[in-house]
């Protein structure tokens, strides 16, 4: 009995831990700043390069998802895009990465398997190895990657640069891109060790 409860202590423990670790999304991030030590953060306009003009709809879902990560910066929108202090790019990448079966020196995972027969195509009344063919079942990952580049409004000057990444089997929902975002922006106007891996919650 004294067993058991222990046994349903551990497994309650490690589900708790990998709920926790649902929540959370790790990111390698790397920062670059410019960035005047007596500026403070002020308004701002995102900018679109000619491609992102050309996929409007796409941009505006991207900017709404990371709005609230750059003014969790400090920074707050123009009333007029010609006014604002700095313009704030955005960019967003999934990539499918497909492995070769070659990849893998076992690549026709010709792997150990037990059989009452014994090592296959041998028969014999005992428990044992062999070695045979099995089935390959890949999931896709996927590396993804959000881009912050701020500048100075009037010069055009870069001034800070943030990016985030990570990979997983999905190209990333809403909720993943807004928290690489925020890992993004986490150290802003800071610096510091490229890459760093940084921890945010799923949901703010």
């Amino acid at each position: 009995m004294k067993f058991l409860r222990t046994s349903l202590a551990v497994l309650l423990a490690a589900a708790l831990a990998g709920c926790a670790g649902l929540n959370t999304l790790e990111s390698d991030v790397s920062t670059y700043s410019k960035w005047p030590v007596d500026r403070k953060p002020s308004t701002y306009t995102f900018e679109r390069l000619p491609s992102q003009q050309s996929r409007a709809k796409q941009q505006e879902r991207l900017e709404a998802v990371a709005r609230a990560a750059v003014e969790a910066s400090g920074f707050r929108p123009a009333a007029d895009p010609a006014t604002a202090d700095v313009t704030v790019q955005l960019g967003a990448r999934a990539s499918r990465m497909d492995r070769s079966p070659y990849d893998d020196p076992l690549w026709w995972r010709g792997g150990l398997y037990y059989s009452r027969y014994g090592r296959y195509p041998y028969a014999g009344p005992y428990y044992g190895p062999y070695y045979g063919p099995g089935l390959r079942f890949d999931t896709p990952r996927y590396d993804r990657e959000v881009v912050v580049l701020i500048r100075d409004r009037q010069s055009g000057e870069p001034l800070y640069e943030a990016r985030a990444e990570n990979d997983g089997n999905t190209p990333g929902s809403k909720d993943l891109l807004a928290a690489m975002f925020r890992a993004a922006m986490m150290d802003f106007p800071s610096t510091g060790v490229n890459p760093r891996r940084v921890a945010v919650p799923l949901s703010p």
